[in-house]
């Protein structure tokens, strides 16, 4: 209601906000008809694309919802130096939650041809729960192919609209097996928001098998009329192997069959759900 009532303010539709804060239209409208339950950071960008402070777009009985507002104005004083030793602390401090927060949701992360839409299908099927492929969800979302988001709205338009879905499919399922894109790495915030709400498998594989791979798909982004293919693949690996390195667990697929992948990533699940994954 308080978003609704801000937005005819200011004369935007639900399609202008939802296009000026990365939020879908659908997500909007379960916001205002009191369904959704959207992160502060959601709620930072929606207020962004308003114009209007956050507080604005908070029930006041919300108490942990205005707690985490206040929170976000203090840390927007403190020097940006200072915010990683903090960030450490507050999660050593939430850590004990983080297993509850988790749920059963488990996202595979890596590049392109290492195995994640394959596998997570057949570990979904096997788990009997939904399987996600991110990419295929903000599209639904936006309306259009991704190529065509990114050209129409830029890069930055394409991290909050996998922001915004992440938020929604973290939010409405309690179990999943999520396949991200590879560069879900390259926005920190969504990356964190990953590491801290599911368990994390980074599939990999050997530069030459994802080269092998990719082409056996037909697909060649980012990598489109480039005769140095291979060497931006092992670039763009390099660059975020440290990131991907974060994930809970790690999963070679290089000299394995899909069966043999699939075994060992269902006997990495099956630890997820023993509390056995640091």
């Amino acid at each position: 209601r308080l978003l609704r009532l801000s937005r005819a303010k200011r004369g935007m539709t639900r399609r202008q906000l939802a296009h000026a804060s990365g939020a879908s239209e659908r997500y909007l409208a379960q916001i205002e008809s009191g369904q959704g339950n959207p992160s502060v950071i959601i709620l930072e960008s929606i207020a962004r694309a308003l114009d209007i402070p956050i507080i604005e777009l908070l029930p006041r009985s919300n108490g942990r919802t205005l707690a985490m507002a206040e929170i976000l104005d203090i840390l927007a004083r403190v020097p940006v130096a200072e915010l990683s030793s903090l960030a450490e602390l507050i999660e050593r401090r939430a850590s004990q939650h983080m297993q509850v927060d988790r749920g059963r949701r488990i996202a595979l992360i890596g590049l392109r041809g290492a195995g994640k839409s394959t596998l997570g299908r057949r570990l979904a099927d096997a788990l009997g729960c939904p399987f996600i492929e991110l990419d295929r969800l903000i599209e639904q979302d936006y309306g259009a192919r991704i190529p065509d988001l990114i050209e129409m709205g830029g890069l930055a338009t394409f991290r909050r609209y996998e922001r915004a879905c992440l938020e929604r499919v973290i939010d409405e399922h309690e179990t999943a097996v999520i396949a991200t894109a590879g560069g879900i790495v390259s926005n920190a915030e969504t990356y964190a928001l990953l590491l801290r709400r599911t368990h994390t498998v980074w599939i990999k594989a050997r530069p030459e098998e994802h080269m092998r791979r990719v082409m056996a798909q037909g697909d060649f982004r980012p990598m489109a009329q480039n005769r140095e293919a291979m060497a931006d693949l092992v670039a763009i690996l390099d660059a975020r192997r440290s990131d991907y390195a974060r994930a809970q667990a790690e999963l070679d697929t290089s000299e394995d069959t899909v069966e043999e992948s699939l075994a060992k990533l269902a006997r990495t699940a099956a630890s997820f759900a023993a509390g056995g994954a640091r």
